[in-house]
Formats: C-alpha cells, sequence, structure tokens
C-alpha cells in the first residue's frame, strides 16, 4: 500500500532537487555570510606592546570593516570566478541521496496519509489534516535523511573556506565515511532536531499548501487540472514554505557547518545557542539571510517537483 506514491514523489524530488542545486549552494553561502567576523582585540598584539596598550591612542589601532555582504547574484559570480562553473554542483550527489532518502520517504508517507484521512465522499482533506499529515511525514524524512543532509551543507560551505582548511570531500559518501571516522558516528545527525523542525515546517506548509490552493482553483472553476492551476499552486506553496523554514535553515546551515576540533569547545552548543549568537552579533534580520535565494530556489524547486510528479502519476496510473 502507498509503494507507488514513494516511487512517484522520489522521481520528482531528485528531478528537482538536481535542477535547483545551484540556488541551494547560494543560499547556504549566503546563510554563512557574516559567520566568524575578525574580531582585532588589542591583546591580540605581541605581548610586548600588549602591557602597554592602554597607552596606545585608540584611533591608531586600525579595525578592518566587516566584509560586505553580497547578493545571490554576486554569489554565483564569485564562485564562478574564484572555483569554475562545476562548483555550482557542489555536493549534488549528497542532493541526490538526500531526495532519495528525505524526499522519498516524507512524500510517500504523506500520500499514505493522504489516503487514509480522505474523506471518501468529497474526495477533499480538511486542512488540518493536511497539515499533520505533512508534519509527520516531514519529520520521519527527516530523520533518515539527516546525513545526507549534514554531507551537503558542508560540500556545498567548502569552496569559502581558505585552502588549508577545506574538507575537500570527493563524493557523498566519502563525506560520511570521513565524517564517521574522524569526528563519530553521531556526527552525521548533527543539527538533526533543526533538521527534522525545518522538514516539518518545509513539508506542512509545502505540500499542505499545494494541495489547498489546488483544491481551491479547481473548486472555484478559476483553471481546470492543468499545467497552469499546477504551476499556480506549486508556485505559491513554494512562498509560503520559504517564509515558514528560512529562520530554522539559517541555524541548521551553521550547526551542520561548524568545525569542532578535537578537545576544544564547539562553537555553538546546538540550536538555540546558535540562534542567540547569530542574532546577537548579527541582528535578527540575521535569520533570514539567504531568503531570495531561497525562495529563487524554493519556488522553481516547489514548481518543478508539482509539475513532474503530476506527470509521473500520469505515466504510472495504470500500474
Amino acid at each position: 500500500m502507498g509503494v507507488k506514491g514513494f516511487v512517484e514523489g522520489g522521481i520528482a524530488s531528485i528531478v528537482a532537487g538536481c535542477s535547483t542545486h545551484p540556488m541551494d549552494l547560494i543560499k547556504v553561502r549566503m546563510q554563512l555570510q557574516g559567520e566568524n567576523l575578525p574580531n582585532p582585540q588589542a591583546h591580540n598584539l605581541r605581548p610586548a606592546y600588549a602591557v602597554n596598550s592602554a597607552a596606545i591612542p585608540h584611533n591608531s589601532i586600525h579595525v578592518p570593516p566587516p566584509p560586505t555582504r553580497v547578493g545571490p547574484i554576486s554569489v554565483g559570480v564569485r564562485i564562478i570566478q574564484s572555483e569554475g562553473v562545476a562548483a555550482l554542483y557542489s555536493g549534488v550527489s549528497a542532493t541526490v541521496l538526500r531526495q532519495t532518502l528525505y524526499s522519498t520517504t516524507r512524500m510517500g508517507l504523506y500520500d499514505v496519509l493522504k489516503q487514509k484521512w480522505t474523506n471518501p465522499e468529497t474526495g477533499n482533506m480538511p486542512l488540518l489534516s493536511k497539515i499533520t499529515a505533512g508534519l509527520i511525514a516531514g519529520g520521519i524524512g527527516a530523520a533518515v535523511g539527516n546525513p545526507a543532509d549534514v554531507a551537503m551543507v558542508r560540500m556545498q560551505a567548502d569552496g569559502r573556506l581558505p585552502v588549508s582548511q577545506r574538507r575537500n570531500y570527493k563524493s557523498v559518501i566519502d563525506a560520511i565515511t570521513r565524517m564517521s571516522k574522524q569526528e563519530g558516528v553521531t556526527s552525521l545527525w548533527r543539527g538533526s532536531s533543526l533538521t527534522v523542525n525545518r522538514a516539518m515546517i518545509v513539508t506542512a506548509s509545502q505540500l499542505a499548501s499545494y494541495d489547498q490552493i489546488k483544491e481551491m482553483i479547481l473548486g472555484n472553476g478559476v483553471m481546470g487540472d492543468g499545467l497552469g492551476t499546477h504551476v499556480t499552486a506549486s508556485f505559491a506553496a513554494g512562498f509560503v514554505a520559504a517564509v515558514a523554514s528560512n529562520p530554522v535553515d539559517v541555524i541548521k546551515t551553521r550547526v551542520m557547518n561548524m568545525k569542532v576540533e578535537p578537545g576544544q569547545a564547539a562553537p555553538y552548543k546546538g540550536a538555540i545557542d546558535c540562534a542567540m549568537k547569530t542574532v546577537k552579533a548579527e541582528g535578527v534580520m540575521s535569520l533570514y539571510k539567504g531568503f531570495i535565494p531561497t525562495i529563487s530556489r524554493q519556488g522553481p524547486f516547489t514548481v518543478v517537483l508539482f509539475v513532474t510528479l503530476e506527470q509521473v502519476r500520469k505515466l504510472l496510473k495504470e500500474f
């Protein structure tokens, strides 16, 4: 029961994930902007001068301004200039694995719950039931796909690090293997609570919004059950999902990407600590860093996802 829903959702998710991967990479790079900014202090001077640092006029110490925050186009251009066009697909193997594990699970489970909870007389499911189904499916899917998610974030963020500090994972399998050996198996589920929370929010807002908006369009006779309806409903669902999930996504990206050196304290103790440090250092709106590439990616991703899903459903209708 419901096996076809997993297959259909998996195919559509992989197609959508690969086609929008460059925007996802740019989003990750933007979400990491401003992190670990240099903070020169007087005690960073050589010891011979640090003792008498109070005698040094304040205006004689040059504090470099923080790096300018740039938009998605500038980030994309910089990536191409410094790392090559192929860098826009850094971590795409992790994206494929993530969609195979995470999205296949969430789409399939949502379809199963949808079949169980749909009113047989009207053929519709109440909005609250759609949201509940999305929360359950998203949470389980995220728990299954977290290792691939961590690997994807690290592979996408690697190019922003100095050459000497890059991890240089060869593939998603290499990333997962090295993380397990060097940082322990538990590192594969680093940030899993954030991944689960984000996935629950995204799945509930994305799938529930799509079904609800599609039903409204068809019910009011605005358009028929065709490409126009699918594109309209899916783009609206993508916008809702982007607005709802971006803050959690920023924190998730930073927690997953942090380097934990042996014998040293981690940069963040957890999600709450990361959120507080981020807001304190960069302001509340830092939680919406990367929103333009998020909506630029989430919109097309959701459109490609549902349009592909509807076509795959037609092809597999007889099976």
